[in-house]
């Protein structure tokens, strides 16, 4: 049952993941038939991260219902905002059903979060994490090129249809499969944010932000990189983008299975450390066209490596308010994804080749590792001794 559980709520994650990756592949087909620029067909990225950042805290709203019967909720929004999305008529339609469609995204993975540890058996919590999660990951692999080939082939809304046939899919699953649990204990609304308070949630959402957000420095014009720097052809990068992730869903199992085995904050902290040598080595080496594309596939290993442990640890550090903490993993993520992609862009607007988002990225990656390892150090270790 423990296994169906997880596949039904990885179903989720993988429409998510589809629904939030795959509008950066068919913008130029909106832009093209809403006749809008670009730039403006870009506001709907954006548009879906405000919908994660203002739906987690919604989560307060619902915390006395069951967690499925929570979960279940998200998965009706999800099913709703992508069929608004291919139906809308306009921009501006658009632009609110992808708010409506980004508004579940961190809600699910906080609630699944909790779900996912409270399934597993004894010392198996966050690799039942990183398979919940797993569904992201596998939807870089196969959902977004598929959601991107139906654009190019036949229509952009084809893309939204497959995201809301995929939650009916997921929405039964979870219907059937996962188990009925009573609601968190009620701390009432001001004893959900009685957790911030201390310091290590915050170790946790800023050594989050800031340190993938360094990594996404890099990832976000990963495409010029290889073209203009690997050599590679416009062509080839489907198929760079499939290793890439493939990548992500290596890193992703492995991080959670490390976390199992070893403390979870030293292991995210530890591949918070690789990728500060991993962008440092891209910048040097990317001119190597074979190492180029091994690099890159580190890199969103790491990117995605660090998201299960934190995910587990998180729910650890914020009792009375578990969900509200593991939403705002989500909200750390997206935040630090539109910081990173302006601050990689400064360095293109300097004038500077497309190497340097990569060196952009390094003191971020640097200062996230090292609030990973003051939160290991200062705070897991000390709560690990009170829960012996």
């Amino acid at each position: 049952m423990m296994k169906k559980s997880l596949m039904a709520m990885a179903f989720g994650t993988f429409g998510l993941g589809i629904a939030e990756f795959a509008m950066m592949g068919i913008l130029g087909s909106i832009a093209q038939d809403l006749q809008i620029s670009i730039t403006q067909a870009g506001h709907l990225i954006s548009a879906y991260a405000l919908g994660v950042c203002v739906g987690s805290p919604a989560l307060l709203l619902v915390r006395k219902f069951p967690l499925k019967r929570i979960l279940l909720l998200l998965s009706v929004v999800i099913l709703a905002g992508n069929l608004c999305a291919a139906a809308a008529p306009n921009f501006t339609m658009l632009l609110i059903a992808r708010f409506l469609s980004g508004f579940p995204h961190g809600a699910y993975f906080g609630v699944a979060s909790i779900i996912a540890q409270r399934l597993a058996p004894e010392g198996k919590a966050t690799q039942a994490v990183s398979i919940m999660m797993a569904g992201m990951t596998v939807a870089t692999v196969f959902g977004v090129p598929l959601g991107t080939a139906l654009s190019n082939a036949i229509s952009w809304r084809l893309t939204f249809v497959l995201v809301s046939c995929w939650s009916i899919i997921s929405l039964y699953g979870i219907w059937r499969w996962v188990p009925r649990m009573d609601a968190l204990p009620d701390t009432g609304f001001k004893g959900q944010f009685r957790f911030m308070k201390s310091p290590a949630p915050w170790l946790i959402v800023f050594g989050t932000l800031i340190g993938g957000g360094g990594v996404y420095c890099w990832y976000s014009y990963i495409n010029p990189l290889l073209t203009n720097v690997s050599g590679f052809s416009v062509s080839s990068l489907s198929w760079l983008m499939v290793l890439a992730g493939l990548g992500m869903v290596a890193g992703n199992l492995i991080g959670g299975r490390l976390a199992d085995k070893y403390p979870a904050g030293l292991v995210a902290a530890v591949v918070q450390s690789c990728m500060v040598v991993t962008l440092l080595s891209i910048f040097f080496f990317a001119s190597v066209p074979w190492l180029s594309v091994l690099l890159m596939m580190i890199g969103t290993a790491g990117l995605f490596g660090v998201g299960s442990p934190l995910q587990y640890l998180i729910i650890r550090f914020s009792k009375g308010g578990e969900m509200l903490g593991a939403a705002s993993i989500q909200i750390a993520f997206n935040v630090g994804n539109a910081l990173a992609a302006w601050c990689g862009g400064l360095a293109l607007q300097a004038g500077w080749n497309d190497r340097y988002p990569a060196l952009v990225g390094v003191p971020l990656a640097f200062i996230g590792c090292m609030l990973l390892f003051t939160l290991h150090y200062k705070y897991e270790r000390q709560l690990s001794k009170q829960t012996e």
